[in-house]
């Protein structure tokens, strides 16, 4: 990844992960699709994620849940977020239907719990789920997009804290 997708060929890549380079074209057509082949890999871990969040009650100990799974696959969420960087390579069918699931999978997954958490009176009904989950990735994607502070679950704690009671006093 430090060299980005067009300065690393797929010899370079079957050397990194031990392997031959016919070994590596047999299982992926090309280098676009074994990029597309990694972005599906951290999509399926948010999926993951958002799938363990969904399993608890209440829409402050799913978010928590949420939070604290993101911080704890930190590392993997890094990455993919530079692969992501990435995808102005490819061919756009293969970007669009790759952002498509993205936004399927991830966005979507994060916008049904906090849609639900609404109609379940837990959070505000005037304010669209849809501008909660960007406000919401806003306050986590520092978490996971640089290096980890010295405490992220606390931090990950106030964020959390902001995003369902505010900054005021109460």
């Amino acid at each position: 990844m430090a060299s980005g997708y067009h300065g690393v060929s797929m010899r370079e890549v079957a050397e990194a992960v031990g392997v031959t380079k016919p070994a590596l074209y047999h299982h992926y057509a090309d280098k676009e699709a074994l990029f597309l082949a990694m972005l599906d890999g951290a999509l399926a871990t948010l999926a993951r994620l958002v799938g363990h969040a969904r399993e608890q009650r209440g829409i402050r100990s799913q978010l928590e849940t949420l939070v604290r799974d993101l911080l704890d696959t930190a590392p993997e969420q890094r990455v993919g977020l530079q692969l992501a960087s990435e995808l102005r390579h490819i061919s756009p069918e293969r970007r669009a239907a790759f952002e498509g699931e993205y936004r399927r999978v991830w966005m979507g997954g994060l916008t049904r719990l906090l849609e639900e958490a609404a109609e379940r009176g837990e959070l505000r009904t005037d304010l669209p789920p849809s501008a909660l989950n960007r406000a919401l990735l806003g306050l986590t994607y520092p978490l996971v997009s640089g290096p980890p502070g010295p405490d992220p679950h606390g931090t990950a704690r106030a964020l959390l804290s902001v995003f369902f009671d505010g900054v005021t006093p109460r």
